[in-house]
């Protein structure tokens, strides 16, 4: 072989090299809970980049342009849905002008189309009732069996998107299916000793998480989702928590603790900092490694109030 051959064969194969670098499917996301999955299943066929970080209250995310020239980009884009980013993404996907991410495309993907919601409200929603959700919960992702749904939404997308890698992403869901479920057994013995305890948390993020465990939410730091406490609502709940006996508040890191420690000083209960979100904190990598944290956490704060 000639070294023009060879100079030849090497151009090919590095032009080849960067032919499939570029089919990698781009991936935006809006929170790093759906990144992550999306990671889990895409694997090496995909490059993936959340917009909202996991410390932030994805509620209230900054609308930054880099982000728009992100999502120009893209080829897919991964939101929570049910409204949790309607402050804040809708405009950012209207001026990138990428029509394959617009609602209803192709490359636009609702997560919460395919997994349980709850505390749907019924009758008519108005301004007085808070920052309420019409289309309900929206941290759905808190309940490992969603986790589950979500991901095999991601397959099915990416597969439509790429479907010469559909073999490869319908074997990454069969895994991170396996290893979810391994941990799901693992985080639900963990809890067992305290299902049915009673539990204050700060925002109405922790109904699937709760639902799935076995816990009890039966307050909220907020009078109304969004709404920052009053006095009467903190004197209100502090009353009823010594009634009942409650020992644990948990409280997302982007909330105040001002409010929630001086409730704890009056009911002797525990403020426990619980990350809802992959990257809320150190330790919280990915979507199984936020739950083995948050499992732990919790155990050890229920123990101690429980004495169990």
């Amino acid at each position: 072989m000639n070294k023009l051959t060879i100079v030849g064969a090497a151009l090919a194969a590095a032009l080849t090299v960067s032919a499939e670098a570029r089919a990698a499917v781009k991936v935006i996301t809006s929170t790093q809970d759906l990144a992550s999955i999306v990671s889990e299943i895409g694997g090496d066929k995909v490059t993936v980049e959340a917009l909202a970080r996991g410390y932030q209250d994805p509620h209230q995310v900054e609308a930054k342009p880099s982000f728009v020239i992100k999502l120009n980009s893209a080829d897919l884009l991964v939101v929570v849905g049910r409204e949790l980013e309607i402050g804040w993404l809708p405009p950012l996907i209207t001026q990138s002008r990428n029509s394959k991410l617009q609602p209803g495309s192709q490359g636009h993907l609702d997560a919460s189309q395919t997994v349980r919601i709850l505390d749907l409200p019924t009758g008519q929603i108005t301004r007085a009732m808070g920052d309420v959700h019409p289309q309900g919960n929206p941290h759905y992702w808190l309940d490992p069996a969603n986790g589950r749904w979500i991901a095999k939404a991601v397959q099915t997308k990416l597969s439509e998107l790429s479907p010469g890698d559909a073999a490869y992403f319908a074997q990454r869901y069969v895994d991170f299916d396996h290893r979810l479920g391994e941990a799901e057994s693992r985080w639900k013995a963990t809890l067992a000793p305290y299902k049915g305890t009673k539990v204050v948390t700060y925002h109405r993020s922790w109904s699937n998480f709760a639902e799935a465990f076995g816990l009890d939410v039966v307050g909220y730091v907020e009078p109304k989702p969004g709404i920052p406490p009053s006095p009467a609502h903190q004197l209100a709940l502090t009353e009823e928590m010594k009634r009942q006996g409650i020992r644990v508040i948990i409280v997302e890191p982007y909330f105040d603790l001002k409010t929630p420690n001086a409730i704890a000083r009056n009911t002797g209960a525990k403020v426990l900092v619980v990350p809802p979100s992959v990257g809320g904190v150190k330790g919280t990598e990915d979507y199984i490694r936020l739950f083995d944290y948050n499992v732990e956490l919790l155990a050890s704060a229920l123990k101690t109030a429980t004495g169990h």
